[in-house]
């Protein structure tokens, strides 16, 4: 039986957006604007980081598709998994490691975040628009989860969404058209 009765079993997010459509169409634009905007960060960068949050709150569901849509982006998703098991050793470029460390604490740890924390991402050669972008990524996957577990959403590897997301226009947005269901 699934969580909610009024969701199918296995229930899927899509399915989720269309019993509960109040401010989906603003999610995904969101979506929209964080992980394929202007920023410093890469859209594959971003995606790995939406997967390793996912990974560290092991939302299977959120890691298993970011991970699949970050490969799209030409993302080593080995390293990513390396990430999740051996944060020290995986062999991280050393530009991109303390934005993943900010991101990790972020996620464990939010009340002990401090100024050195920034510093180090600072000192790796990235501004304040990274920092920012991969801050809000981390908040949006960290939400995400929580909106993924807390409905009972399940992997489904027939769905083929992230590819169509990394593909088809490489926007969110694009999901939009797969919400009515007629």
């Amino acid at each position: 039986m699934p969580r909610f009765a009024s969701l199918p079993e296995p229930t899927e997010l899509l399915d989720v957006f269309r019993r509960f459509p109040r401010g989906v169409t603003q999610l995904l634009e969101y979506h929209d604007a964080m992980l394929r905007g202007p920023s410093p960060l890469s859209p594959g960068e971003r995606e790995l980081i939406a997967a390793y949050v996912s990974g560290l709150n092991k939302c299977h569901y959120c890691h298993d598709t970011h991970l699949e849509v970050a490969r799209e982006f030409n993302i080593d998703t080995e390293l990513a998994e390396q990430l999740l098991r051996d944060p020290d050793h995986a062999g991280i470029d050393h530009r991109l490691r303390p934005i993943l460390d900010y991101v990790r604490k972020l996620t464990l740890t939010p009340a002990r975040m401090v100024d050195a924390d920034a510093h180090r991402v600072f000192d790796a050669g990235w501004d304040e628009a990274a920092l920012h972008d991969a801050v809000i990524v981390c908040a949006l996957f960290n939400f995400m989860n929580r909106v993924v577990e807390g409905m009972g959403v399940k992997p489904n590897p027939d769905m083929l969404i992230p590819r169509e997301i990394a593909l088809s226009d490489h926007t969110y947005t694009a999901l939009k058209g797969l919400l009515d269901p007629g």
